[in-house]
């Protein structure tokens, strides 16, 4: 199962629904609150790693605003990753290691989220096991505005390990890269005992050169594709 141990988040009050104008009508934090969401959007896949493998984007009002869920056709898996998280990722994810085992899948929030004074916790999900579970590490645990921070990140999954690279200034190529090893079964959420001989690096050189099998390395998503049923209600 996912894991979806986020921290309460202070949403503002703007008014979205599956469409720009409506009679009905629902906060963000509605929103992102909601057990499903009722907008009959067909799904889209917005990010592959291979031809088995991929995230779909559902019953979306817009490319921000949906529900995500990981998919491997091969493992007949479907994994629910939330409503209003992947889809608002904004830069690099590279998943490279062929084996499969190791999966990453990085979170952000809609850009009308307001975090409050001490800023928003924002997670990734990885997998050790082919996607078969999902856990989580904070990748920004002080963010105000999770949507634009998420533009100076780059997530890579490899064989062996978990690597979070962000971009330290506009003007400049460097980045502060931390390594996270993985190995089947390990959950850092959980505050497990690294063993002997491991360790997280928070002063790692970031890998290069790595590319995931399909090619895509940002989230895609046809903005023209819009729900036909903009008045339907949330399910809460």
């Amino acid at each position: 199962m996912v894991v979806r141990k986020l921290i309460a988040l202070a949403l503002s009050a703007t008014v979205i629904g599956c469409a720009a104008q409506q009679p009905y009508s629902f906060t963000l934090s509605d929103f992102m609150s909601a057990k499903s969401l009722p907008c009959d959007s067909p799904p889209q896949v917005i990010y592959r790693i291979d031809d088995h493998r991929f995230v779909t984007l559902e019953h979306y009002r817009d490319c921000n605003h949906g529900e995500t869920f990981y998919n491997d056709k091969k493992k007949n898996i479907r994994q629910r990753i939330g409503i209003g998280y992947f889809e608002n990722f904004q830069r690099k994810i590279i998943n490279a290691d062929l084996s499969g085992n190791n999966i990453v899948l990085p979170l952000a929030f809609p850009q009308r989220l307001v975090c409050g004074d001490r800023g928003c916790t924002v997670v990734l999900f990885y997998s050790t096991d082919g996607g078969e579970n999902f856990h989580s590490i904070v990748y920004m645990p002080h963010s105000f505005r999770p949507f634009e921070d998420s533009k100076k990140y780059t997530v890579t999954a490899t064989k062996d390990a978990l690597y979070v690279s962000e971009g330290l200034g506009e003007t400049t190529d460097r980045t502060a890269t931390t390594r996270y090893p993985l190995l089947p079964g390990l959950v850092y959420f959980a505050k497990e005992k690294l063993p002997d001989g491991m360790h997280i690096d928070f002063d790692a050189k970031a890998p290069t050169g790595l590319h995931t099998p399909s090619g895509q390395d940002h989230i895609t998503c046809d903005v023209s594709i819009k729900p036909t049923n903009p008045d339907a209600p949330l399910t809460q």
